[in-house]
């Protein structure tokens, strides 16, 4: 046998042998209080002397000792395994609960019915009904006995009043005067009839009608009653049945008149049971509280023992349910924490217990062979998961995940940088209270039965307003409770690129349509001026007006030719290394000196910023930024002319991105469609081209910067005005050293 089980087995029998002590001991507790209840009550042939009292009472109070410390024990394993923690305990204490709550429960209600029958039944023997019934009785039997005494008492009266009259009989004729003696005795019943002197020693007559019956002297102290003049009756004896009476006759000078009366035995008998039942009556009365006592603890002690051993039995039997389902607990414990080896020892026979063990073994079983299961489809499902955020992470479209409902439950990087928002602002929200826009082209996939739908909505992200192209398609279209997958990408750039091609293209049609008839409408406006200005004597002046607005008009269109012209031919980019903020300090000093009272800061840094860009498109750049700001602030001093106008233009390095940014605190730029500025011929002006951001953005495009259109700052001239930022692409650090 394996040591494991030697030692498992050596366990299992130390842990039964505390329970076979205690088997025993409620045995031999049991069978004490039962014999210590029939030796006290007389069932039993052994008579309860002291000293098998002693022995007794002292045998029980061990062994309800020794089970008082058993049960104590348990409690305080099991109140110490509560605060430990130990799993089954409290299901232990409420066991055992319950079962000292059935154990004690009859106990008690036994208790208190016998208490009050007891009482109820000492009542009834001590009620002074019972008492008056046994006095009353006494009284009969006495009252019985004085009747006869009575009787006695007049009998001797008149035999002594007729012998009192016979004293000269009594000394002449003796004879004679014993048998008038006779004729009184037999006349009144009595059994005898005695004439004695003091001295007793002779009897003057002796009539007895009973040969049983002799005489039998009085006491002395009845002598001397009688010499007082009594009549002294006596009762009868102990064993017998004859009433005395004794009375002195008067007229003797020592003489005495003695007779008896006899009554029936019966009568004596039940007198002397009647006064015998009376006095232990009486005795029993005296001890009423007494034999209370005795029977309250020789009930109380049986009672503990029974009460004692049924809690013993009720934690041992609590003991034996709770083990197994403790160790269900356990195991559940050791399942929970992750274990899936553990198996529970199924207990022998059959038995609800141990089905339930075997369904747990064979649970246990099941979920490591599930687990391992869910184990390799987790890392199956894993991969796939790194795959799709490993793809999704590489897609420059937004990609957002949709529960049933609308709920955003995924969202890819892309998206984020390309709504503006935060995972916090994004994650577990609705679609609808986030992306409003958005919602409008998922209720039209939800609605159809196909699950897809697409269209174009325009969104601020910022500051700016940007166009995006949205695809809603469903996870599963066969599936009631399906999910969605919102994708969407800016196109924003796309739009104004095919806008700027559609623009550019239209613009080298006018310049061409419109171009070449302008030089001969300019050509004949100044011939017709020089050739008939002196002939005309009439209206001269409006002719020449005439004329002048032709030529003038003309060659405003002129202008708007060649700016059409030079957008619709913008040539491409000649980058050659050279220093940024040189060439915006010229292009600055030009402004300068067309800019009148407007005040033109120009703070560029320090350090030289040198990389490839083409001067003369960079200059153009800078050029129609400043005269944009000039414009914008003409604008605004049209309304306020105490305005005092003002531009900023700054050059530098933004985290190695070169920059250049024209600040004015003119009107500012409109909060919608901003973004739409950029587009060739869009303008807020009345004498805007809308051109001029256009260009600016074409020529960045060449440089594969970007054109941020942005409010004043608030520290600027309390945030009136616009701030334009030509962004350029950040340099390398050999780049950024070499500037430095």
């Amino acid at each position: 046998m394996p040591l494991t089980d030697i030692q498992t087995e050596h366990h299992s029998r130390l842990s039964r042998l505390p329970g076979i002590i205690g088997i025993v001991v409620v045995c031999l507790s049991i069978l004490a209080g039962l014999t210590t209840y029939t030796i006290l009550t007389g069932l039993s042939p052994i008579k309860p002397t002291p000293d098998i009292i002693t022995w007794l009472l002292g045998g029980n109070l061990a062994l309800v000792l020794i089970m008082v410390g058993m049960i104590l024990w348990q409690v305080w394993s099991l109140i110490a395994a509560r605060r430990r923690g130990t799993a089954g305990a409290g299901l232990h204490i409420r066991l055992v609960s319950l079962f000292s709550l059935i154990a004690a429960l009859p106990a008690l209600i036994v208790a208190a019915f016998a208490a009050v029958t007891l009482n109820r039944g000492l009542d009834a023997w001590f009620s002074e009904r019972t008492r008056s019934i046994v006095d009353s009785a006494v009284t009969v039997a006495e009252a019985y006995m004085r009747d006869h005494g009575e009787t006695a008492r007049g009998d001797i009266a008149s035999i002594a009043a007729d012998l009192n009259n016979q004293k000269l009989l009594f000394d002449s004729d003796r004879p004679d005067f014993v048998r008038r003696v006779a004729r009184h005795a037999a006349l009144r019943g009595l059994v005898g009839a005695f004439v004695f002197d003091t001295s007793l020693k002779r009897i003057d007559a002796n009539i007895t009608l009973n040969s049983k019956i002799a005489f039998r002297a009085p006491t002395a102290e009845a002598l001397a009653r009688a010499d007082k003049g009594e009549l002294v009756v006596m009762p009868p004896g102990e064993g017998g049945n004859i009433i005395r009476a004794l009375i002195k006759l008067t007229n003797y000078p020592s003489e005495y008149l003695y007779v008896y009366r006899a009554i029936n035995p019966s009568v004596i008998d039940q007198l002397d049971e009647t006064r015998a039942a009376k006095a232990e009556y009486d005795q029993l009365l005296q001890q009423r509280s007494g034999v209370q006592i005795t029977f309250a603890l020789m009930y109380a002690g049986v009672s503990l023992i029974f009460l004692l051993a049924a809690i013993w039995l009720g934690l041992w039997f609590a003991d034996r349910i709770v083990a197994p389902v403790v160790s269900l607990l356990n195991g559940a414990r050791r399942v929970t924490a992750g274990d899936l080896d553990t198996k529970v020892t199924e207990i022998e026979g059959p038995g609800d217990l141990q089905t339930l063990a075997r369904a747990f073994n064979r649970m246990t079983y099941q979920l490591k062979e599930q687990r391992n299961e869910l184990m390799t489809a987790n890392l199956q499902l894993d991969e796939r998961r790194r795959f799709t955020e490993a793809m999704l992470s590489g897609v420059t479209a937004g990609v957002i995940g949709l529960e049933p409902d609308g709920g955003i439950s995924l969202v890819n990087p892309s998206a984020f940088s390309l709504t503006g928002m935060s995972e916090s602002d994004l994650l577990g929200r609705s679609l609808a209270e986030v992306l409003p826009a958005f919602a409008i082209v998922f209720e039209q996939a939800a609605s159809r039965v196909s699950g897809w739908a697409e269209g174009q909505v325009n969104m601020r992200v910022g500051t700016q307003e940007r166009n995006f192209v949205v695809r809603v398609t469903t996870e599963a279209a066969d599936s009631d409770d399906r999910g969605y997958v919102v994708t969407f990408d800016d196109i924003t750039e796309l739009v104004s690129a095919q806008r700027n091609s559609a623009w550019a293209d239209i613009a080298r049609r006018i310049a061409h349509e419109i171009k070449n008839p302008l030089t001969p409408i300019q050509l004949s406006a100044e011939r017709l001026k020089r050739k008939y200005s002196r002939e005309i004597q009439t209206d001269k002046q409006i002719f020449e007006q005439c004329t002048d607005t032709i030529i003038r008009q003309v060659g405003d269109i002129g202008r708007m030719v060649d700016e059409f012209s030079a957008f619709a031919r913008m040539p491409s980019a000649s980058l050659e290394t050279q220093e940024m903020t040189a060439v915006v300090r010229e292009a600055t000093i030009l402004q300068r000196v067309s800019a009148g009272d407007i005040e033109i800061d120009v703070r560029i840094a320090d350090e030289r910023i040198s990389f490839a860009f083409d001067r003369r498109l960079i200059t153009q750049a800078v050029t129609n930024l400043v005269k944009n700001a000039r414009e914008a602030i003409e604008a605004r001093q049209h309304d306020d002319q105490a305005m005092k106008g003002r531009i900023v233009v700054e050059a530098g390095l933004d985290h190695h991105a070169p920059f250049i940014a024209v600040t004015d605190n003119g009107i500012g730029l409109p909060k919608e469609n901003r973004h739409r500025l950029t587009e060739p011929y869009m303008t807020t002006r009345v004498k805007g081209t809308g051109l001029g951001l256009a260009i600016v953005k074409r020529i960045m495009e060449e440089h594969q910067g970007r054109v941020m259109l942005d409010d004043a700052p608030s520290d600027f001239d309390g945030g009136h005005g616009a701030r334009v930022t030509l962004i350029f692409m950040p340099l390398l650090e050999e780049q950024v050293a070499v500037t430095a």
